[in-house]
């Protein structure tokens, strides 16, 4: 009795993509057909990859089909194990591709002012993702991806992270609410991501389950560097425990908040000017900086609405937070603006810290700027203005 499974997309408007259909039999070896729009260019090599990773996972009897609309090897990969686990095979090997980019693990206080969701579906928002320059990308695995997909999405995922080089922009990885999220957890953990996203976080034990898990994924496979963690708030009840979110686990390095959840919660419509969720922002804020990690905005809906962005923008960066999440590339260059001070700004915040190193270098414990006295808030200020612009290029690592 054959065993059927199939994975991809297929449809005239498929890029970036393939259709998987894979038929395992009790003999008759390896049957390889694959339609693809490059075919003089790859067709070999696409039917050869298809033998390898299928020899890989133990398949030794099977017909596949393969409907190719411009996949590259990592994502053909990941379809072809999709379909065979859904044909009930049951792996024998490593199927992974070899690992293409090894980037450095983010710091923990790296910038994210803009983190940009990709579907975790869709390799074609993959593959230039990087191009744009995000601060980080967000590879989702729930809310962008269908439940009848989940299991094909972890393994797109996986394969993302070993083999598409997203130009610097941290890896984040959003897994879906616990206890799916656990599944999630042990597919991309040895992948090495730079930060995962815990969402609908509702009280401090679940982050504390997501780190046992890490932890345990991480000693089984010989260790790795730390995972960060930010846990997404999208309840009045998350929201209210916002201060013991924070700091639940050492490896939690911002909160961020879910804004349309968050108004479903309360009941009420989430609106451009965001009157009804500022309570919670503020308290995120305040929250986040008492636990000593990053405030994370929610995104702005409206990817036409530039100036509405750019409006949220600066409000948020006056509240206190560092960034925001942003669901397509053109809102990527306003945040940058809205988050970054002004030039005024910086000569002021420059001025401030040039006269509180003269009053040191002078034995002086009074800091002065002209005939105002300065305060050590306002230094502490003004010296962390200064460094954020000169991470952000807006400075010269020697101007003073």
């Amino acid at each position: 009795m054959s065993q059927r499974g199939e994975a991809g997309r297929q449809g005239d408007d498929v890029r970036s993509d393939l259709h998987v259909a894979l038929e395992v039999k009790q003999s008759g070896g390896l049957e390889i057909d694959a339609v693809s729009k490059v075919d003089a260019f790859f067709g070999k090599s696409i039917r050869d990859t298809a033998g390898q990773v299928l020899t890989t996972l133990g398949v030794a009897h099977a017909r596949i089909d393969i409907d190719d609309k411009g996949a590259l090897p990592f994502v053909l990969e990941a379809r072809i194990e999709a379909a065979a686990r859904r044909a009930g095979v049951v792996v024998q090997g490593d199927a992974r591709p070899e690992r293409a980019v090894t980037p450095p693990h983010s710091p923990r206080d790296r910038l994210r002012r803009s983190r940009l969701y990709l579907p975790g579906n869709e390799p074609k928002f993959m593959v230039n993702a990087g191009l744009h320059h995000p601060d980080a990308v967000i590879l989702d695995l729930e809310d962008s991806v269908h439940p009848a997909e989940k299991d094909a999405a972890r393994l797109l995922v996986r394969n993302a992270l070993r083999c598409v080089d997203f130009q610097g922009a941290e890896r984040m990885v959003r897994i879906n609410q616990l206890p799916l999220g656990l599944d999630d957890l042990e597919v991309i953990v040895p992948e090495g991501p730079d930060l995962i996203l815990i969402p609908k976080t509702d009280e401090p034990e679940q982050v504390r389950q997501v780190v046992s898990w890490i932890q345990q994924i991480q000693h089984e496979g010989g260790g790795g560097d730390p995972i960060w963690l930010m846990p997404i708030l999208e309840s009045a009840r998350g929201v209210e425990h916002a201060f013991d979110i924070a700091g639940a686990a050492d490896t939690v390095v911002a909160l961020t908040i879910g804004l349309e959840d968050y108004t479903a919660d309360l009941g009420v419509v989430k609106t451009k000017e965001g009157h009804e969720s500022l309570y919670a922002r503020q308290r995120l804020v305040n929250a986040a900086r008492a636990a000593g990690v990053q405030a994370i905005d929610s995104v702005y809906g409206d990817v036409g609405d530039v100036e509405g962005l750019r409006t949220w923008g600066a409000r948020s960066r006056a509240m206190g937070f560092d960034g925001m999440g942003c669901i397509h590339p053109r809102q990527i260059e306003p945040i940058h603006e809205a988050f970054a001070p002004t030039p005024e700004e910086i000569d002021r915040a420059l001025k401030i810290v040039a006269a509180f190193e003269e009053a040191e270098a002078k034995g002086l414990g009074v800091v002065s700027l002209g005939t105002r006295m300065v305060d050590p808030p306002v230094v502490l200020r003004a010296q962390r203005l200064v460094a954020r612009a000169r991470r952000t290029g807006l400075l010269p690592e020697d101007e003073r």
